[in-house]
Order: C-alpha cells, then structure tokens, then sequence
C-alpha cells in the first residue's frame, strides 16, 4: 500500500459515484471516473458534466472519464467502487485484473447481491485476489448524491477490518462539508444501507396510497426492527443500526424527496405498475433488486420480516398495496418489548 494517496479511481458514474469523484477532485486528488456508457465518458470529458445521472454540476478538469477499467485503474493508489449491486460481480471480475496489489478499495455500493443473497464485500472477496481482501472498506450513511455534490453538510461511515487503514481514508475523505465516522462492523454498515432501500420502498407505498404520518412512522420504525434482526442474526453490531449507516439512512431514504426508492413505492402506491416505473427510470432504485435478496436472507436465518416480505409480494406476486397494508396491520398482537 502506498504511504501517499495522489490518485484515485472512482468505477462507477452514476449519482453518488460522479459526486464521489467530483469530492475527491476538489479535495486535489487526480480522479480517473470509470463510466459504463460512453456518451457519459464523452460528456464528462468535454463539457465537465455527467449530464446523464448528476445534471447541472459542474466537474472539476482534474477529474477524467473513462470507459477503460485498464485506463481507470492506471498507476491508482486507490479505488473506490460505486458500480450498482446487479452490474457489481461482472465490473468486479475484470477489475481484478486491473488494480495494483495491496490497494485499497473502498466500497460505495449500497445493495445486496440478488441470485446470490450476497453484501458487496462477500462478492468483492469472490473476485478480487486475497491481496486485496484485506484493505476492503465500506462508505455508507444518509448521503443524497445533489446535495453532497452542491457542498450541503453530510456525514457518513466508513467501515474496515484495519482500523488504521480506516482512519487513514477517513482524514482522505473529510472536508469540512463532508463528515466520516469510522467503524469495524462492515457488516452492519453494508446491511444497514442495503435494507433502508426496501423500506423506502415501503414507505413509498404508505405516501403512494395517502395513508398519513402516523403510518409512515411507524413504518420506519418497525422496518427498523427487522434490520436489526437481521443484523444480529448475520453477526453485526446493534449499535451500528442506530447511526448513520442505519437510522440515519434509513430516515432520510424513508421521507426525502430526492430518494429514487420512495419515488417508486409512491407510484406503485398511486396504482402504476412496476414495469411501467421501470421503463421510464435512468437511475437504479436499489431497493427492487435488494428486496428479493433480503427475503432470502430472511428466509436464510429464520428471521422475521413482515415488511419485506409484503414489499416483495407486491413487486413480485402483484399483490395490491392496500391488501399488503391491511395484512401487517392485522398481524397477530405482539410486546413491542421483543421487538429485536
């Protein structure tokens, strides 16, 4: 591992992974952006702008576009990995061959593998080589990629098995718009911002149908109930639930109105089919894909979750909105003292 960082490749430019790179860059690090589309490289490179996923802002001309994970991953001291979770394992395979041994690689992906029920640093592990298994780290928490990149106060978590190395890109990534926490528990960093995905989803559905405050209070808070169930049964730390990779993701996703998961339970909410949704959106709503697996998690560790199993037979099973409401409303009577 390199002792400085000058350069860093950001894969991935979608919303975050564009307002990822444009960060790094304005911090005076030298940014290869590895984009899939190439209108989007074309465009960055020569109107400084990702008119695509991140309109309007302006990119810094230290920050270079690439189609090439060969030319992104060019003499880099570092790699952050934005790629969405469906796209992750075929984008992770070649990059494997591409970044130097010992790299650190710092993980943005807020998903869960979906044919495989996998977190992102289960398949990092999977097709990266063991030198690069142990400088994994995870970036999550409530960070809407237009407002990190219009200079709003964010914080955020970073999460790795080295706790120096942590530390070190935590001080790589500080500005003074941009706060980072750090922490050991990968996995409940990663579940945490993979799950708040389903339930905005959820909580979608609740404003979609016009259903009031009261419910989508309590939609968040027993939707926090099952991630930390989860959680635990997969081995992560409570506490981690309760900060900014859990609660505060999970309450921005759940009410903002920038949040892209929200935006699509409202409408299938408001009676709109998924495929319809679908067909019109740029952007990947994680939360779709991430569902499914989450049932299989669930499933997995014999862990309850009503709410995703109702948000998964209302994408999947079209089941209507309001009778998958009307179901968790009438589940048997429960002590919310057990509610872990």
């Amino acid at each position: 591992m390199p002792t400085t960082i000058n350069k860093i490749s950001v894969i991935g430019a979608g919303a975050w992974g564009t307002a990822l790179a444009k960060h790094l860059a304005e911090k005076g690090f030298a940014v290869n952006l590895w984009a899939y589309e190439h209108t989007v490289v074309q465009a960055i490179n020569a109107s400084h702008e990702n008119p695509v996923f991140l309109k309007g802002v302006t990119l810094p001309h230290n920050l270079i576009a690439t189609s090439s994970l060969t030319e992104a991953t060019d003499s880099c001291e570092a790699v952050l990995f934005a790629v969405p979770s469906h796209a992750a394992r075929s984008v992770l395979h070649e990059l494997g061959g591409c970044v130097p041994d010992s790299t650190p690689v710092v993980c943005a992906t807020k998903g869960i593998e979906e044919d495989t029920a996998k977190l992102m640093t289960q398949v990092m592990e999977d097709e990266l080589p063991s030198s690069l298994h142990r400088v994994l780290m995870v970036l999550s928490g409530p960070s809407f990629a237009s407002e990190l990149s219009a200079g709003r106060p964010t914080a955020v978590c970073l999460a790795g098995a080295d706790d120096q190395l942590v530390r070190r890109f935590q001080q790589i990534l500080m500005t003074p718009t941009l706060r980072v926490y750090a922490d050991t528990d990968v996995i409940g960093v990663q579940l945490g911002g993979a799950l708040k995905n389903v339930m905005a989803l959820a909580a979608g559905v609740i404003d979609g149908l016009e259903l009031g405050l009261n419910a989508r209070a309590a939609l968040v808070t027993r939707g926090l109930a099952e991630i930390v169930r989860l959680g635990m049964a997969m081995g992560a730390d409570p506490r981690t639930f309760y900060g900014l990779s859990g609660v505060g993701d999970l309450v921005l996703t759940c009410t903002g109105s920038l949040s892209r998961n929200h935006e699509v339970g409202a409408r299938l909410g408001r009676g709109e089919p998924l495929e319809t949704i679908l067909a019109g959106m740029h952007a990947v709503a994680e939360g779709i894909r991430t569902s499914r697996a989450t049932l299989t998690l669930a499933r997995r560790h014999q862990v309850d979750m009503p709410i995703v199993h109702e948000i998964n037979a209302v994408l999947y099973d079209h089941k209507s909105c309001r009778k998958a409401v009307r179901d968790l409303m009438e589940r048997d009577a429960k002590s919310e003292k057990g509610w872990v």
